[in-house]
């Protein structure tokens, strides 16, 4: 099986473990897994949601290695990444796992602000899990700029980190959490110079993005689904957005960081058609922003929980087609400089480019 199947597999199906940790929990990302290094690639693997009981993928244990099986037959050898920052705490005894983490091989990642203004309202996005992290015990409510930059200090001259990525719940304030980005990013940079990558909900006042010029390289604008009847269903808060303030938004971000610096999630799974995701990430590509494409992921205590993710065969034809519409407009993951994108953990697209 090559490299670039067996990531789709296990993304979509996930994979049983025992006997080690099986990853973070919660959160606003794609939470529930762990992060597998095969290959030339990394995937972050569900561990934790119903369906991985289903899987056909099993991490054996033995000698101090790991090996995937599939049906019990041996796949690969499988590693993890080394973490030895997370275990360092602050002056203030705060540990350095409630403040960031390690995704993928070599990127820093983190929730600034770990609430969110839609949460506890019937507009929340019911994929997300961004308080369930906070309320159990997992991270810190917000994060300042000193212990951010104090922590990536550490990851990178402990772990050979990279790159940062940062995000946050929308706050109630008009800027959504973007001043509060800027600042953070700022302190990390002058502590480690690291490139790094934001991600906000669209302001209505695209100024606003301007803040993050000086700090950040690369942002992501989230739409999660070009289906608007979907994303009614899912993520209320952002069908009440209007699509051509994405639209706007990108091509604001696109001036200022350049193409293939800007991204945006696309969740596959939700109810949506395939053309509706084919037809969107082709218009993102126009654009100079990078569709990054996901199975959904549900997240034990989220709104989706009981949900299933696409089947592999399904991502597979996705990807291969996007993958093309890449090529044809020259946007790519190896351009980018920080972020999601850069560490390819939770979507296969860049391992069919």
């Amino acid at each position: 099986m090559e490299t670039k199947d067996l990531k789709v597999d296990l993304l979509c199906l996930g994979a049983r473990v025992s006997g080690v940790e099986k990853g973070r929990k919660a959160g606003a990302g794609p939470a529930a897994g762990g992060m597998f290094i095969f290959g030339n690639t990394v995937a972050n693997v569900p561990t934790q949601s119903w369906f991985v009981a289903q899987s056909p993928y099993h991490l054996d244990v033995g000698n101090g290695t790991y090996i995937l099986k599939r049906d019990g037959e041996r796949i690969t050898d499988v590693r993890f990444p080394a973490t030895r920052f997370q275990e360092l705490k602050t002056k203030e005894s705060i540990p350095y796992y409630k403040i960031a983490l390690l995704h993928g091989m070599d990127c820093l990642a983190t929730t600034t602000i770990q609430t969110c203004v839609y949460w506890n309202t019937p507009k929340r996005c019911k994929f997300c899990a961004i308080e369930l992290s906070l309320k159990g015990g997992a991270t810190i409510a917000k994060k300042t700029p000193e212990q951010l930059a104090e922590v990536a200090l550490a990851a990178k001259e402990l772990d050979h980190v990279t790159h940062v990525t940062l995000t946050t719940g929308t706050t109630a304030t008009p800027d959504k959490g973007i001043n509060h980005l800027a600042e953070t990013a700022s302190a990390i940079k002058a502590a480690t110079g690291l490139p790094i990558h934001a991600q906000f909900e669209p302001p209505e006042e695209f100024s606003m993005i301007d803040r993050l010029y000086d700090s950040v390289d690369t942002v992501g604008i989230h739409v999660e689904s070009f289906d608007r009847t979907v994303l009614k269903e899912v993520a209320p808060c952002k069908v009440e957005i209007p699509f051509q303030q994405y639209i706007e938004a990108w091509k604001r971000s696109i001036e200022l960081f350049g193409e293939s610096q800007v991204s945006s999630y696309v969740i596959a799974g939700m109810g949506e058609r395939d053309e509706s995701i084919i037809e969107g990430s082709k218009m993102l590509a126009e654009l100079g922003v990078y569709p990054f494409i996901v199975p959904l992921r549900p997240i034990p205590g989220s709104d989706m929980e009981n949900d299933k993710p696409p089947s592999p065969d399904r991502m597979r034809h996705l990807y291969e087609i996007v993958a093309e519409l890449l090529h044809d407009t020259g946007v790519s993951w190896r351009k980018c400089k920080a972020g999601c994108v850069r560490c390819r953990a939770c979507s296969a697209l860049s391992d069919f480019e």
